[in-house]
């Protein structure tokens, strides 16, 4: 007998909350026993569902928007709340909410999530790094790259070596029990537990505008010593079961540190190239612009991952070096998009990293030393005090900005940690390592440490210092013309003094860029245009983006109240302009002009320096010699052409008595005036106690004939200049007479001609 359409009903489930696909299994049963039976059966329409419930389906993407969600709405709330967030790091806070959120998933029976390596190191943290490496500050970086560099590399190795052997000497005191634990496990830890976290750093700094020589010291130092960490966590983690490191091991570690840090750096900087050249032929497709930039960055720091090489180093190169090319070749507001898509996602991954920290400290398993714990936090901050204070008397020796006393304490105080180290050790495998789990919770508790206490105390201790803040200023076309002026004027200092130094080498990278590099990656004419011009259209289009954000050019209502008042003068038209207009060849030729006179320093023919430039003992006597030959040869030529105006007479003195006759090549000549008087002026006697008289003169006479050299008497000598009483007619035709021999004798001795001019010639003379 066929059954009754109640129990089909009630087989087959027709409930409006029964799924599509359960209705076509039955569906199917029903056919099947149609067909093998000889009983017919009865089909009934079934009612459509008009709500189904399948939350397996979406659970994963449905629980990652909610974190988000979530992430998103602390966020927002915690900047809500001025009062707060001026007391307590946005890190803390959201640190405290995982901690919340956990502990709620707990009481009610769920597992909470722990924070996976495998989503940290490729999804949550490449954001960050792409952000502070798209946006990082090129000039203060490079100018500090020796500082950082020696921060990053010798201090991470310092800490990680200091930290491990002596928890390793901790280890093995007896009532500790912790012997089990050898020295490569501790080296391990340590070099886990060494390495400053940008996440961390980025997190707070950001938030107390610190000036930007310490900002940068200690976000370029935890950016770079990623490469430090790679290769002591590899090194460590993989002799760690062999129990022994040879030296040719520590060879190996030493050439790894600088395949993993170069290789890093060069598999970025190819694909910032990439990035570059295909935004070149973006003209015609604006939309995916931004695209390139996300994708070819993110490609980098896969393909560093896929070699072990640095990842976090790759995605800095790559983000500084497209930089520059791809503002050249995409619109303004892909510019835009790719700015604010990049602050968004650091944003939202940072804060992601900072809860996920909370719950798993509620969800992961704990295994709690006291003496571990309490001395790893202690040997971290001495470690990084030590370390600080001795590597910067070092670097203060060769740098010229010194760091003072403030500087290296806030750069100990600021090295915090953070989830890269959380997510290292998580990495750990416990079979391998069974001190796995005390090290998560050392790691944890010092991340926590680090965070709250000197995340919380950095802001009042920077008040209380009086350290110097950054200074939140517009750059000017003025700023920027003194920057490139200075920058050319040390690098011609450099060059002038054969040293090669900072400036030398960066004006050779910047030709290198003009001449070659630009005209392959930018396109158009804007790789011809020069950075101050380039400078200045980019705050042509910040100011004109400002002026329309504010209301610019929006008439207000007379009604209103405006507590603002806008007063923009309309634009004016090219034929108002007081700008003379310049013809293309003319403005091309002023370009060249200016490049070649002022932005190219002198092409070097001899190199000198301070240790080659008494390298000669007889080169600066023999550039005498010269110098007084030339000197003579020149003197030779004036005397030549003087002949014919030292031997005229002067005119005759109307008064003073004693009249003076100068020549632009003699010194003073003193002539005599005759008298009516003779018998009432006495004599007066001048000696002429010249050092610089000689005994024979040259006389020339006034038709250019040499004279016979006229030896001096003694006479002459004694008796000087003399001022005598008249002697009549006769006598007075007499004592003008030889008052004219005198005055040509004075004259020819005042200038003794080339013969004598080497003795005694820095000597005044005295008539």
């Amino acid at each position: 007998a066929a059954q009754p359409p109640e129990e089909q009903c009630g087989e087959g489930g027709l409930t409006p909350a029964s799924s599509p696909s359960h209705n076509r299994d039955t569906s199917e049963n029903h056919q099947k026993s149609g067909h093998g039976g000889t009983q017919p059966t009865n089909h009934t329409k079934k009612p459509f569902p008009v709500l189904s419930f399948d939350y397996k389906h979406v659970k994963q993407p449905f629980e990652i928007f909610l974190w988000v969600l979530l992430a998103s709405l602390m966020k927002l709330g915690f900047h809500m709340m001025p009062r707060l967030s001026s007391i307590v790091p946005e890190s803390c806070l959201l640190i405290v909410v995982g901690l919340l959120v956990g502990g709620i998933i707990s009481l009610v029976g769920e597992k909470p999530p722990v924070l996976d390596s495998h989503v940290f190191f490729l999804y949550l943290l490449p954001p960050i790094i792409l952000d502070a490496g798209y946006f990082l500050p090129i000039r203060p970086f490079t100018e500090n790259i020796g500082t950082i560099l020696i921060f990053a590399v010798v201090g991470t190795l310092w800490n990680a070596f200091f930290i491990g052997g002596v928890l390793y000497g901790v280890c093995q005191i007896e009532g500790t029990n912790l012997h089990t634990v050898t020295l490569l496990p501790c080296l391990l830890f340590g070099s886990i537990i060494s390495a400053v976290d940008p996440v961390a750093v980025l997190a707070v700094f950001e938030e107390i505008h610190i000036n930007e020589l310490l900002h940068i010291l200690v976000f370029g130092e935890s950016l770079l010593n990623d490469a430090v960490t790679v290769v002591l966590y590899h090194l460590f983690e993989e002799y760690a079961g062999v129990g022994t490191v040879t030296v040719i091991d520590v060879f190996l570690g030493i050439v790894s540190f600088l395949v993993v840090s170069l290789g890093g750096v060069m598999v970025g900087a190819i694909y910032g190239v990439l990035a570059a050249f295909t935004s070149r032929f973006t003209a015609h497709a604006r939309v995916i612009e931004p695209l390139f930039v996300f994708v070819y960055s993110y490609m980098a720091y896969l393909s560093a991952e896929v070699f072990h090489l640095s990842g976090i180093m790759a995605l800095i190169a790559c983000g500084a070096i497209m930089r520059p090319y791809v503002e050249a070749n995409i619109s303004h507001k892909s510019h835009t998009t790719i700015k604010y898509f990049l602050k968004m996602s650091s944003s939202v991954s940072e804060t992601l990293i900072f809860i996920f920290l909370g719950v798993s400290t509620v969800a992961g398993s704990h295994r709690w030393n006291w003496t571990f714990v309490v001395v790893t936090i202690i040997l971290c901050m001495v470690a990084r005090v030590l370390g600080v204070i001795g590597l910067t008397h070092v670097i203060n020796k060769f740098r010229i900005v010194k760091l003072t006393t403030k500087d290296q304490f806030i750069i100990a105080y600021g090295g915090l940690r953070g989830a890269i180290a959380f997510s290292l050790g998580f990495l750990l495998d416990s079979n391998r390592f069974p001190m796995r789990d005390m090290f998560l919770t050392a790691i944890i508790t010092v991340i926590f440490f680090t965070v709250f206490v000197q995340g919380m105390t950095i802001r009042p201790l920077v008040d209380l210092l009086a350290v110097k803040k950054k200074q939140e200023t517009k750059r000017s076309i003025n700023e920027e013309i003194h920057t490139q002026f200075l920058d050319h004027l040390l690098t011609g200092i450099e060059d002038i003094c054969g040293h090669y130094g900072h400036h030398h080498w960066k004006d050779k990278l910047n030709r290198f860029n003009k001449k070659y590099v630009k005209k392959c990656l930018i396109v158009g004419e804007r790789s011809k245009e020069p950075q101050l011009i380039a400078f200045y259209h980019k705050m042509e289009m910040k100011q004109a983006i400002e002026l329309v954000e504010s209301g610019g050019g929006v008439k207000l209502p007379s009604a209103m109240p405006s507590t603002v008042s806008i007063n923009i003068q309309p634009k004016k038209t090219p034929s108002e302009r007081a700008l003379p207009q310049i013809s293309k060849s003319r403005e091309e030729e002023i370009r060249k002009i200016l490049r070649t006179n002022l932005q190219k320093t002198r092409q070097r023919l001899q190199s000198y320096n301070r240790h080659t430039l008494m390298a000669d003992p007889y080169e600066d006597g023999w550039n005498e010699i010269l110098i007084k030959k030339k000197k003579m040869i020149e003197f030779e030529k004036r005397i030549s052409q003087m002949n014919n105006y030292l031997t005229v007479p002067a005119p005759p003195p109307d008064s003073p008595t004693i009249a003076r006759a100068r020549l632009a090549s003699d010194p003073q000549a003193w002539s005599i005036k005759p008298a009516a008087d003779a018998g009432t002026i006495p004599s007066i006697k001048v000696d002429l106690a010249s050092p610089q008289t000689p005994d024979s003169v040259s006389m020339v006479d006034e038709f250019g004939k040499p004279a016979s050299r006229v030896p001096r008497e003694p006479e002459d000598e004694e008796e000087g200049l003399m001022m005598r009483p008249p002697l009549g007619e006769k006598g007075e035709k007499e004592e003008q007479e030889e008052g004219k021999e005198q005055q040509r004798l004075l004259r020819c001795l005042s200038d003794p001609g080339p013969a004598v001019a080497e003795e005694e010639e820095d000597e005044p003379f005295l008539p």
